[in-house]
């Protein structure tokens, strides 16, 4: 098996041994938490938390984004920051990894012996895992910290919520067609019973735009993010299309915000970005 795991072997330890202190002083000094989740897989959550930090740290906020998919990292795959490491600070804490002079960060693939190594933990080690990230690493003063959480509403989303006395709210990712919009209700009412601010709804994948003639195909339908928004009474905060530079850029490391600005999908990336800024200061003012 990769990485020399014998089956049956019991879970390993966390990778990184950090003294958890009493006091948040990671969180005191973070302005704003936002949680990126779906309620199932393949829906592009990763490409939009990246997108949504590198864009957040081009407008000048100091942003931190953890890669809380514990078994499926790809934050660092996607920021072409897989050969960086994060090294220790002050304080038995750890210096992130800087992507640029705005934002850092944490992934657990930085802690493990090879690239293609499992993660076979139960949800005890995955919380653990998660306090760690919060707690033990010197992020410093940030306007915002970011989660990419795995797919679903299990044990990350709630360590989350249970470990953070406040966080500003989900931001729900979801793709047009009724089976990834049913799970994407599921994810509002996760959040609903919890008692957790829903920032708004992304519906990412919203028609596929044609490379070579521009012609937009809605191949997942067309709406559904915008009518289940007012059906729930959360905000929508925009479709973002498909357009195959997103793949290519996610593969080769380069954000599309970065590779492609002017492209359609870049230009809803903004929009939504706007869109979230503008939740974050009417929620301030309250």
């Amino acid at each position: 098996m990769p990485g020399n795991i014998k089956k049956n072997e019991p879970p390993p330890k966390p990778p990184v041994d950090f003294k958890i202190s009493p006091e948040d002083e990671s969180i005191r000094d973070i302005k704003h938490i936002l949680v990126v989740i779906s309620g199932k897989g393949g829906v592009g959550k990763t490409t939009v938390a990246v997108n949504l930090a590198v864009e957040l740290s081009n407008r000048g906020f100091k942003v931190g984004l953890i890669d809380a998919d514990i078994h499926g990292p790809d934050v660092p795959q996607m920021l072409g920051i897989t050969d960086d490491k994060p090294y220790p600070g002050e304080d038995n804490k750890i210096i992130p990894v800087r992507y640029n002079n705005n934002l850092q960060v944490i992934s657990i693939e930085y802690f493990l012996p090879s690239r293609d190594t499992p993660v076979i933990w139960r949800g005890s080690l995955k919380h653990k895992m998660i306090e760690q990230f919060i707690k033990d690493i010197q992020w410093g003063p940030l306007d915002y910290l970011i989660f990419d959480l795995p797919p679903g509403t299990g044990d990350e989303p709630l360590s989350i919520t249970q470990l953070i006395p406040k966080i500003t709210g989900f931001i729900i990712v979801g793709t047009p067609q009724e089976v990834a919009m049913l799970d994407v209700k599921k994810a509002i009412n996760f959040a609903k019973q919890i008692k957790s601010p829903i920032v708004g709804l992304i519906e990412n994948m919203s028609g596929f735009i044609c490379p070579h003639c521009g012609q937009v195909t809605y191949i997942f339908k067309k709406g559904a993010g915008e009518k289940i928004s007012k059906e729930y009474g959360i905000n929508f905060l925009g479709s973002i299309p498909m357009e195959t530079q997103v793949v290519e850029d996610g593969d080769e490391g380069t954000p599309l915000i970065l590779a492609h600005p002017t492209s359609k999908s870049a230009e809803s990336f903004k929009i939504v970005v706007d869109n979230v800024l503008k939740y974050v200061e009417e929620n301030d003012k309250k």
